[in-house]
């Protein structure tokens, strides 16, 4: 038997989404996808290399590649991957003039590449 999928922004969910899973899923259903992974951290990082975010092309997303300080850029650069079909290596820290901007105030650097996979 296989695992099911909860729908993104399950409230009953008790442990973190396979979010690998949850891309698969969203693939198969013939919803254009990206994938968000940490390549490099330095400092403070609130996630460490290899976390994942998943975004579907509306925008709905599953995972976390900073705790929240960075999500919103993420899932908007995630989005002009679908539709340019190019990939992106992005980079926030604070010495980046969007630091204060997207809230990585906490410190140290990390490196998300978008690619996207449908």
């Amino acid at each position: 038997m296989s695992p099911t999928v909860p729908p993104a922004g399950s409230a009953a969910r008790t442990e973190p989404p396979d979010v690998l899973a949850v891309a698969e899923a969203w693939r198969r259903a013939g919803r254009p996808v990206a994938l968000a992974t940490v390549v490099e951290t330095w400092g403070s990082a609130p996630r460490p290399v290899g976390s994942h975010l998943v975004i579907d092309g509306d925008g709905l997303f599953e995972g976390s590649v900073s705790g929240g300080c960075v999500e919103g850029a993420v899932v908007g650069e995630a989005l002009e991957a679908i539709a340019d079909g190019r990939t992106r290596l992005l980079e926030f820290g604070v010495a980046d003039e969007t630091a204060w901007k997207v809230g990585l105030s906490c410190g140290g650097t990390i490196r998300i590449y978008v690619e996207p996979i449908s």
